[in-house]
């Protein structure tokens, strides 16, 4: 079994379910009492929220390729950023270390094409829906055309990712919300919806949504058991 090591902390609340899911899949695939191999690093998330909102980019791209670094010195095997905003630097990151790093939107979009889907919806940060480091991978390396909310609603989704869901904060009023914004992005053309920030399938889940849903957090976490496991051919 190949070590995980996970750069976490942001928030803490999915980096729970990283391990949560993790774990889960190892005991599944080997039995019990079968558990992964992994090293996490959990960084302060009101320091690096902060820089994002302050564009400072250039300083969580140093941070960032930090702790990638510690991690392999710590032994792991492969690395994954656990949030979709920071995969941002994702690239500048892989150049910096020796193990793969492996890339939270490869993952959505090998589900996405597994449904024989090409155009789909996008939930995150404003960060992530409006810039074009997640966007143009998916179209670029995949072919997979992304719709994004408009702007009012952008915002709507961009402050309950950071006023609710990364303290752990569940609000009705706010799945509401969301459930109206996936059926604009099927209006446009969305055949299905990344949840593409790792607190969104904190409040939202299949059911909420009249599209396929694809849940990053759970698809790049099963990613990471199945390179991890792979020698074994599981």
């Amino acid at each position: 079994m190949k070590t995980i090591g996970l750069i976490g902390g942001m928030s803490w609340e999915s980096s729970l379910e990283y391990y949560r899911i993790i774990n889960e899949a190892v005991k599944k695939k080997l039995g019990e009492p079968h558990s992964c191999k992994s090293v996490m690093y959990s960084v302060d998330f009101a320091e690096y929220e902060k820089l994002q909102h302050k564009g400072k980019w250039e300083l969580l791209t140093s941070k960032m390729i930090d702790v990638a670094r510690k991690l392999e010195k710590a032994g792991v095997d492969l690395i994954l950023i656990c949030t979709n905003t920071m995969h941002k630097m994702a690239a500048d990151v892989q150049k910096s270390i020796t193990v793969p790093l492996l890339h939270i939107a490869d993952a959505a979009a090998e589900e996405i094409k597994a449904k024989n889907m090409n155009k789909v919806g996008l939930l995150g940060t404003k960060f992530t829906m409006e810039e074009n480091f997640y966007k143009e991978r998916l179209k670029e390396k995949y072919g997979i055309d992304v719709v994004i909310p408009d702007a009012q609603e952008r915002e709507v989704v961009h402050n309950v990712i950071y006023k609710e869901l990364i303290s752990g904060i569940i609000k009705e009023e706010s799945r509401d919300k969301f459930r109206k914004i996936i059926k604009n992005l099927k209006k446009n053309g969305g055949e299905g919806v990344i949840l593409g920030c790792t607190e969104i399938p904190l409040l939202i889940k299949n059911e909420d949504s009249e599209i396929p849903i694809f849940d990053t957090t759970m698809l790049h976490a099963k990613k990471a058991v199945d390179f991890a496991l792979e020698q074994n051919n599981l």
